[in-house]
């Protein structure tokens, strides 16, 4: 009977982050407060029982893993709170864009950019300068929303040929399900795709934007946190390949790096405390992350999560894959993916490719889907999980199309029963 209750109450969050407008409360307290209360609830039913203990366990690796995230998220977020403040994200706009451009090539442009850096970067990191940029744009909001969601998609497609690039696609490459050289196979369909919904994006966009090339005047120990930020982006990468190093310990190495650099650099003679940036972190966002992925755990744990792999025995493995995909906007896409490793369903590598795409970027339908989507929720002001789903029918057009080239493109150059 509770696991009913549970699932009601995970229900009840998402339904006050679908109608946040209508009810006027902020989507973190909503969330917050389901998902404590779900835990709360499992811990008075356990009553010091024989399941205490289990119980307790998983929510302490819950938390953990939330922690993680956070910490993560706290580092990445005051890098880009300084370089956005002191201008830098802007004079690097000002570089690489004209002094006019069409609102179809920018949309392009945005595309292009945010699809290469979340295949360099994490997909979080990606998605704040991504949004960065869009915002210094000072377009109009029906505008600024088209790029909004062009960002989320090409966000999560960029990272989801790259271990690195993805937490599902890393967790399915340890399983042994495909290698490294047939995750690669996937960037020309994810690109393929995301251009295809700046595409349809673009559709009725006239005119051009004039780029206001204000030049903010930078000192010497800027460029060197820039040059931090980015180092801290590579071997980030670098570490977890070779040595497993968690993305979130080497991102708190590089913010303590940038504290102690702008310290002995003088940068506190300035009156701008370093450590003040991070006041300037959306801690909305943070606790909207908390209580979700509380909901998600507890889910997890009363096995509700188990049950959705009921699919696979209603619907072949290509079509069930697909669903799973469109399952990812609604629920984390990474005990999703656990459940089904665990449940060692028999499939070829390219279905297991098909699979790894779907779960990476089938978050990006919903805006509460992903943590692109999550991000870029908390910087535009006025997008609402109802504003961003009127796009779900474009959405859902090119990650169907992108889906379907991963299949032929798999099948093509690993053949059909691979």
């Amino acid at each position: 009977m509770l696991d009913y209750v549970l699932i009601g109450i995970a229900i009840m969050a998402l339904l006050c982050v679908v109608f946040e407008e209508v009810l006027h409360v902020n989507k973190a307290k909503t969330t917050l407060f389901f998902g404590t209360f779900a835990w709360i609830l499992l811990f008075i039913d356990a009553n010091r029982g024989p399941h205490l203990a289990e119980l307790n366990e998983h929510l302490i690796e819950n938390i953990s893993e939330i922690s993680t995230l956070w910490l993560f998220l706290v580092a990445a977020m005051t890098f880009v709170a300084y370089l956005n403040r002191k201008g830098m994200i802007e004079n690097m706009l000002n570089i690489i864009m004209p002094q006019k451009i069409t609102l179809k090539k920018l949309i392009f442009f945005t595309a292009i950019f945010s699809f290469c850096f979340s295949s360099l970067a994490d997909n979080i990191t990606a998605t704040l300068v991504s949004i960065a940029m869009v915002l210094s744009l000072g377009l109009p909001f029906n505008q600024t929303m088209r790029f909004a969601v062009l960002v989320v998609f090409a966000v999560n497609s960029g990272g989801v040929s790259l271990i690195t690039g993805d937490v599902t696609t890393l967790m399915i490459f340890l399983d042994g399900k495909v290698t490294i050289t047939q995750l690669l196979l996937l960037i020309v369909p994810s690109l393929l795709a995301v251009l295809l919904l700046a595409s349809l994006l673009s559709i009725g966009m006239k005119g051009a934007v004039k780029i206001n090339k204000h030049r903010h005047e930078l000192r010497h120990v800027d460029y060197v946190i820039a040059g931090i930020f980015l180092a801290t982006i590579i071997l980030t990468l670098v570490a977890n390949v070779l040595f497993a190093i968690p993305p979130m310990l080497s991102f708190l190495a590089g913010m303590a790096v940038m504290f102690l650099v702008a310290t002995f650099m003088g940068e506190e003679k300035y009156d701008d405390p370093i450590l003040d940036y991070i006041r300037l972190i959306e801690f909305d966002t943070l606790l909207f992350f908390l209580g979700v992925l509380l909901l998600v755990g507890m889910l997890d744990h009363i096995d509700a999560l188990g049950a959705l792999l009921l699919v696979y025995s209603v619907l072949p493995s290509t079509g069930a894959n697909f669903v799973m995909g469109v399952l990812s906007s609604m629920i984390d896409n990474v005990p999703l993916t656990a459940a089904l490793l665990k449940a060692d369903i028999e499939m070829t590598t390219a279905q297991w490719m098909a699979f790894t795409y779907a779960v990476g970027v089938g978050g990006s339908l919903l805006i509460i889907g992903s943590s692109a989507g999550i991000v870029t929720m908390s910087k535009v002001k006025g997008l609402t999980f109802a504003k961003y789903g009127k796009f779900i029918l474009l959405l859902l057009a090119a990650y169907s199309a992108g889906y379907a080239m991963v299949l032929v493109m798999a099948e093509l150059f690993l053949g059909v029963g691979s």
